[in-house]
């Protein structure tokens, strides 16, 4: 069950990236046009991680999370993704060209969400 500081954690992040998603989606199809995974994987923090490279840094963009890009092969090399789970993460993996796979890590917890590209709600400005 998600607790309510979670929530409201996530809806903050929700709103930085909005401003975000243009480079987070360019990065995505670099890495699979590169060659260097189907699976990008990107992650949101507020403290420093020893996984991924930093794409988007809290300090040079104002914004309280940075955003580093990863893949699916090195959250395995890492253990984050055990192999006897690739299978299942893979089934749950949803389309990188529609959606930002983001792995939140806040304090001692971290999830993945799934975050569409497009909003589904009207753009006002």
């Amino acid at each position: 069950m998600i607790d309510k500081e979670w929530e409201v954690m996530l809806e903050q992040l929700r709103g930085e990236l909005i401003l975000l998603k243009e480079s987070i989606k360019e990065t995505s199809v670099d890495i699979i046009n590169e060659g260097y995974s189907e699976y990008p994987i990107f992650i949101a923090h507020q403290d420093d991680v020893k996984i991924g490279e930093v794409i988007l840094d809290k300090a040079d963009i104002a914004t309280t999370w940075s955003i580093s890009a990863s893949t699916l092969e090195e959250f395995e090399e890492k253990g984050l993704i055990p192999g006897d789970k690739k299978s299942v993460f893979i089934s749950n993996y949803k389309d990188p060209k529609q959606f930002i796979c983001l792995f939140v890590v806040y304090r001692t917890s971290a999830n993945f969400v799934f975050i569409p590209y497009k909003s589904n709600t009207p753009n006002n400005g």
